[in-house]
């Protein structure tokens, strides 16, 4: 680990030359990504410099040690090695967590997926629930939401919706929401008032942007189609729904939420993108399987990752354990106990790996 920081403060000292360097600064471009490095790096370069100060401190007490024969200083001079050490751990310790690699995708937008699942009618106003649930989150977080597409049901439910939420740290909040949501209630429409399990499939999606993802056009067929209401309902006469199918990998894209052709292809071709990306993601995740022990669940969309009990007034998250009784404000956003508790399991995770590799 201490080589890794001793590289990585040649960097800082690397970078503070170029980014003050009139050259570099006349390069625009290229002092952004200089500046962009520094900032990333700054943090853990500081607390690296304040555990190597602690150090001194430490080494400079035990020489005074060695030679010191007043008892009552002595003393002193053991207490504040005994409190170096310690101070060092713990600085040690905040170190292996900066260090830790961050995913390139935890400061995008995402486009996030919700469809109905096995249920019926009480999986579609269960899916209706969770859209709501993301959307309150992400106005608590002063985040931008925007609708995609939304297949509606007659009963106010939901078959699928999809929507980009835009804000800092979006994705990486809300990664581990995907997966597959159970809820366990007693439907207003059960007149014997029996429990009900239905399921909810949440995926939630990096936004890509074009550099990321190349689409070429001759890989992808697009029809127009009528957009239709809440049970196949036509309602509007002009074709201005798109579906787009990226012949490739067999992804199709479905917009018909504005009744302007032009946009809901350019939302469909948002939503293709970042599915595009995830796919690609995925495979390369999958290849390396073995090497990423440390997440959270496996990702997979199929995974059963939470249950939310109204009987019992509970959510539990079957990934990490954690059961929460407050389920009501749970479902009007009030998740960020869940999503901590997340990211901590994550990262203890991957710690636990530790850095044999690299000392």
């Amino acid at each position: 680990m201490f080589k890794k920081l001793d590289k990585l403060l040649e960097r800082y000292d690397k970078l503070n030359e170029l980014v003050g360097d009139p050259k570099v600064i006349e390069r625009m471009d290229e002092w952004k990504a200089y500046t962009k490095e520094l900032a990333d790096i700054t943090e853990t370069v500081n607390k690296y410099k304040e555990y190597k100060k602690n150090q001194k401190d430490k080494e400079d007490a035990e020489s005074m040690l060695s030679t010191e024969k007043d008892p009552e200083m002595k003393a002193l001079l053991q207490e504040e090695i005994l409190s170096c050490k310690e101070k060092s751990e713990k600085i040690a310790g905040e170190l292996r967590v900066l260090l830790l690699p961050k995913d390139p995708n935890d400061d995008k937008n995402v486009i996030m997926e919700i469809r109905a699942g096995a249920g019926g009618e009480e999986a579609s106003l269960f899916a209706y629930e969770l859209y709501r649930l993301y959307v309150k989150y992400a106005e608590k977080n002063r985040w931008k939401t925007e609708e995609i597409d939304n297949n509606s049901t007659e009963l106010g439910g939901i078959k699928e919706v999809v929507f980009s939420i835009s804000g800092k740290s979006a994705y990486r909040k809300l990664k581990f929401e995907s997966g597959v949501h159970r809820v366990q209630r007693v439907p207003e429409t059960e007149s014997q008032g029996r429990v009900h399990t239905s399921t909810v499939t949440v995926a939630v999606l990096p936004e890509a942007t074009d550099v990321e993802v190349n689409i070429d056009e001759k890989d992808l067929r697009i029809d127009t189609l009528r957009s239709s209401g809440a049970g196949g309902q036509h309602i509007n006469k002009t074709e201005s729904c798109i579906r787009i199918t990226h012949i490739p990998t067999g992804i199709v894209v479905l917009c018909q939420d504005e009744r302007s052709q032009t946009k809901n292809r350019e939302k469909a071709m948002r939503v293709l993108k970042s599915r595009l990306y995830d796919y690609y993601q995925s495979q390369y995740d999958k290849e390396y399987a073995d090497q990423r022990k440390s997440q959270v669940g496996t990702g997979d969309r199929s995974e059963r990752i939470r249950t939310y009990n109204f009987p019992q007034g509970r959510v539990t998250d079957h990934r990490i354990g954690l059961t929460l009784y407050s389920i009501d404000n749970f479902m009007m956003g009030d998740i960020d106990e869940m999503v901590e508790a997340l990211n901590i399991a994550d990262r203890e995770a991957k710690l636990s790996e530790g850095f044999d590799d690299e000392e």
